[in-house]
């Protein structure tokens, strides 16, 4: 069965979210992210994708405050990521309570920083981001697109021991209107052993089971929770069911 893995993006410390991860966009769904991932907690959820979207805009790490908070007060997997840059970024992330830190940007700036990092901490606790758009990896909150194109990227680092990878396809992201399905497909027929995980667009139940159907091992999603798209309650009954089959 796919892996459930809701979502809270961080500006000010609050929840948010925003529209292909432009910052005009921004919407503030809580003002406080803790009670936002005790319900998830509280409705079987495991994993929580936490981003740092002042992070990602700022180059180093701002709400770690919130995501020790999260950590402190449940017992969720939580995956953490924006403005992961230096040495110093990532052992506060880790010091915070993540116990896997999503790492995108530096993976294409500074491979040699981003191949210490896995060595160092092992594939189990870093995940590779790969944000796509047009085909081609973007980096630094997606306001930089590089030249680097999703597969040979991908290739590259798997082959280095990469086991995780959080793909973002950002035309997607926060438009309600389904996943990037035919993309996870090819990065999974590529890699078949990737432990992928599918991120933006999810609009509804439906978006999951077609990925779920498709045989992507994990997705993300957040705005169709927090737009009443998805019922907690819906998609904690489902979950229950597909584990007893």
């Amino acid at each position: 069965m796919i892996e459930l893995i809701p979502a809270i993006d961080l500006i000010d410390g609050k929840c948010v979210r925003l529209t292909k991860g432009d910052y005009s966009t921004q919407k503030v769904y809580n003002e406080d992210p803790l009670s936002v991932a005790q319900e998830f907690e509280a409705y079987g959820f495991h994993r929580l994708h936490v981003v740092d979207l002042d992070g990602a805009r700022s180059k180093h790490i701002v709400n770690h405050k919130t995501l020790e908070r999260i950590a402190t007060h449940t017992s969720l997997t939580i995956d953490f990521g924006g403005g992961i840059k230096t040495d110093h970024d990532l052992h506060i992330a880790f010091d915070c309570g993540a116990k896997l830190a999503t790492i995108g940007s530096i993976a294409i700036t500074s491979p040699v920083l981003f191949g210490t990092w896995l060595e160092k901490y092992g594939a189990e606790s870093i995940i590779l981001g790969a944000d796509v758009k047009n085909g081609f990896i973007s980096i630094n909150g997606w306001k930089e697109e590089s030249t680097k194109a999703l597969i040979p990227f991908l290739e590259s680092y798997i082959n280095q021991g990469v086991k995780h990878v959080l793909c973002t396809e950002i035309s997607k992201d926060g438009m309600l209107q389904g996943p990037a399905t035919t993309l996870y497909k090819e990065v999974m027929a590529e890699f078949p052993e990737c432990k992928l995980i599918a991120s933006g667009g999810v609009s509804g139940l439906h978006d999951i089971k077609t990925l779920n159907s498709a045989g992507i091992p994990a997705v993300v999603f957040g705005k169709a929770i927090y737009e009443g798209k998805i019922s907690l309650e819906e998609l904690a009954s489902w979950a229950e069911k597909q584990q007893k089959q």
